[in-house]
């Protein structure tokens, strides 16, 4: 077992949930080591992410803890035995490592859900809508950072044109739409993109009106990316330093609950659609 650099976001969440399963179990690193047959640190090496962990090991591990769920046992296993390093490796060491989390989170999925209020969401921006958000950054970017991270997003987009994709859902505030970023043509290029998107079977977008009102989590963008269980769910969050991602089941369940709130709220995807294709005729 070999420290490695860089640890994968996938291989420090395996981490994170075998610490709360050994927490949950109310057992040591001390206590846990003796139960398997290893020393305390290599318990702490594994859950920090600093040593990978073989699959045999983790259902060792977890079973050890008293984790009665197979499903999320095998889902634990089959993420120690994936070492995928994807395309955004090309990035590391040019974009920010959140930024390649991001990507990696995207891979894995198995469906999304994501609300933005003030923004187009990014897997459904054009790159001439991305480039313009990007000029707005605070500091600006170098000219090849820019071209990178755009570079970068539209790679991403490849999950919804993969073979058997996972179901994607978005939520649009009107305010978003309604941003002219780029002027009249970048934004009208931008909703033709959102209608024609709207139309692959595995992709829903709602919009939420002006004339709705206020609604929960009003202001707020939540990117919500499900795992092979609902243990495993995760909702990435942009924050002013940067990508932040939430694991925590109180918080899941929160986000989980406005997500069933906000779709109480929006247009249903005809009216949405509609609604798209006469903010593009005004422009």
């Amino acid at each position: 077992m070999a420290s490695k650099p860089d640890p994968t976001a996938r291989r420090v969440r395996l981490g994170v949930e075998l610490r709360r399963l050994r927490e949950h179990a109310r057992l040591t690193s001390t206590a846990a080591a003796e139960l398997l047959g290893t020393r305390p640190g290599q318990i702490s090496n594994i859950e920090t992410a600093r040593f990978g962990v073989g699959g045999e090991r983790v259902r060792a591990m977890a079973l050890a803890y008293g984790c009665p769920d197979e499903p999320f046992i095998s889902a634990l296993v089959d993420m120690a035995q994936d070492r995928t390093r994807g395309w955004w490796e090309e990035y590391r060491g040019i974009l920010p490592a959140g930024l390649l989390d991001l990507s990696e989170f995207e891979h894995h999925a198995t469906g999304f859900r994501t609300v933005h209020t003030s923004h187009i969401p990014g897997l459904l921006q054009t790159r001439e809508h991305a480039r313009e958000i990007y000029r707005q950054a605070v500091p600006s970017f170098t000219p090849p950072d820019m071209e990178h991270r755009i570079s970068h997003r539209i790679k991403r987009q490849a999950v919804l044109y993969r073979d058997a994709p996972a179901p994607y859902r978005a939520i649009i505030h009107e305010a978003a739409l309604r941003m002219r970023f780029g002027g009249p043509d970048v934004t009208r290029a931008q909703l033709h993109q959102l209608l024609a998107l709207g139309e692959l079977p595995h992709v829903t977008i709602r919009v939420i009106p002006f004339a709705r009102g206020s609604f929960p989590g009003s202001g707020q963008t939540a990117y919500y990316g499900y795992g092979p269980v609902p243990p495993l769910d995760t909702v990435q969050l942009d924050q002013a330093h940067g990508v932040a991602f939430i694991d925590a089941e109180a918080q899941l369940n929160q986000y989980r609950l406005l997500f069933e709130r906000l779709d109480s709220v929006a247009l249903a995807e005809p009216a949405s659609r509609d609604f798209i294709h006469e903010i593009a005729k005004s422009l």
